[in-house]
């Protein structure tokens, strides 16, 4: 079975996030002076093959613990959607 995830990494709550900090910066000197906080993070696309959903979540979870997200600083989440073969 083909699988897409939509693989969300963000830094936990209690990090600073100076990347966000300066997008915020960025945005109230475009006049977008309501905005109050911005958290940056990473958003990936991943195509797996794996032999059922549950194989494709372990899967996942081993990548986003390995190598996609910095489990000291970070926080990940994802969706699983099976692609339909036509």
């Amino acid at each position: 079975m083909a699988f897409l995830a939509r693989v969300y990494v963000t830094l936990k709550p209690t990090v600073n996030d100076p990347q966000g900090l300066t997008i915020r910066g960025a945005l109230h000197s475009l006049g977008f002076a309501d905005v109050e906080s911005v958290r940056a993070g990473k958003y990936l696309e991943i195509q797996i093959t794996a032999e059922d959903r549950k194989k494709a979540e372990k899967q996942l979870t081993e990548m986003c613990r390995k190598l996609l997200a910095n489990p000291v600083i970070e926080e990940f989440r994802f969706e699983l959607e099976e692609l339909v073969s036509t």
